[in-house]
């Protein structure tokens, strides 16, 4: 999409969304992602879109900065020291650069994300 301000409408509802394949590093289930980029600038930074994800767990790693804000769903991420993030509709979380850890999707979750 070429704007000065890239857009997209009806983020929590959309279902134009592309296959972008199984989530890597499964541990449990086989959780499949679909999403939609919003603006992806020069060497992918910054990127932002939407990302939806069905039930299952993996390992992760966060690259960079990463904003979340999450619309619809559930899903718990623990990180690698033991903290516990429990996320749902209405939640937003800031992943730092170098984040690591697991995530369990509960209930196929949404969000919109910004990475840094």
């Amino acid at each position: 999409m070429t704007s000065s301000a890239p857009h997209l409408h009806q983020a929590s509802t959309r279902t134009d969304l592309v296959d972008w394949g199984a989530q890597p590093d499964a541990m449990e289930g086989a959780s499949h992602s679909t999403g939609r980029l919003v603006h992806k600038g020069p060497n992918n930074q910054p990127e932002s879109g939407i990302w939806v994800c069905t039930p299952g767990r993996w390992r992760l790693s966060i690259p960079r900065d990463e904003l979340c804000h999450f619309v619809a769903g559930r899903a718990t991420y623990r990180s690698d020291v033991g903290e516990v993030i429990e996320v749902s509709a209405g939640s937003v979380v800031m992943f730092p650069a170098g984040w690591t850890g697991e995530c369990t999707v509960h209930e196929t979750m949404r969000n919109v994300y910004m990475l840094a």
